[in-house]
């Protein structure tokens, strides 16, 4: 299983992604700015998107997607994303004002997407040897993030989030967590800012990763565009004893 990062930046900019993952060629997690870096041939092997959260710079892919597919495809793109998540795209994006409703598109009988409501701890088969679990997370919005599991390995992506209890109960409850992509959007110095947008900075993530009963390596994403060097030093000061690196636009993370 391969997953690779088509955005992971907490902002836009010269080599500079929103947040976007590609799972095995066909599966996207969240579907920021990065999804516009896919060829079209790539676009059309995507057949779900699995969403976090409704902010845009995690989302606006899905509009740019949906229109370069029109006649493209047969088989409609499953976007799973919670509830709230997906009143938010129908009411607010996909409304025929702001973007076309491909949800309609070309008619009821065949759309181009079709909404699959998730609910919180929900385990969808990814074929047979894969499985995604979608869990809370605290952010401004209702949020989750998901879990990746094979027989043999397990990731864990939080998607946007902040200090929460939840998050490491339901990860210590994992059976294995080799690899956990988690966000650190803000160095130390903008921790308000931090709790007013529910955003990690690196020595709030330092405290936070006490409760972990894993001990998985670190993937940092989020870093808001002109700060990834002082996040990177802060934490190194911060996560001392933890492997760590900030994720790249690019990168490709492999699961047994």
């Amino acid at each position: 299983m391969r997953i690779k990062v088509l955005g992971c930046s907490g902002g836009v900019g010269p080599g500079l992604r929103t947040t976007g993952l590609l799972l095995d060629e066909e599966i996207l997690i969240d579907a920021g700015t990065g999804v516009g870096d896919l060829t079209l041939a790539q676009q059309t092997r995507i057949r779900e998107v699995f969403l976090t959260h409704c902010h845009l710079d995690h989302v606006c892919g899905l509009a740019f997607l949906a229109d370069n597919l029109f006649d493209h495809i047969e088989q409609p793109i499953l976007v799973h994303a919670t509830r709230e998540t997906l009143q938010v795209l129908r009411e607010h994006l996909f409304n025929w004002h702001l973007w076309p409703d491909f949800s309609q598109l070309p008619d009821a009988q065949r759309p181009l997407l079709r909404w699959q409501e998730l609910a919180a701890e929900e385990v969808i088969e990814l074929g047979e040897e894969r499985r995604i679990t979608a869990f809370r997370v605290r952010h401004t919005v209702p949020a989750v993030g998901y879990a990746i599991q094979t027989a043999r390995s397990c990731l864990a992506f939080t998607g946007d989030t902040y200090a929460d209890d939840g998050l490491w109960t339901f990860l210590n409850r994992l059976p294995r967590l080799d690899s956990l992509i988690i966000e650190v959007s803000f160095p130390d110095q903008e921790a308000a800012l931090g709790y007013a947008s529910k955003h990690l900075t690196p020595e709030l993530l330092g405290r936070e990763l006490r409760k972990l009963e894993h001990r998985p390596r670190l993937y940092l994403t989020h870093a808001k565009p002109g700060s990834e060097s002082q996040i990177e030093r802060q934490c190194r000061q911060a996560l001392k004893g933890w492997q760590f690196e900030l994720l790249k636009r690019g990168d490709t993370l492999s699961l047994a």
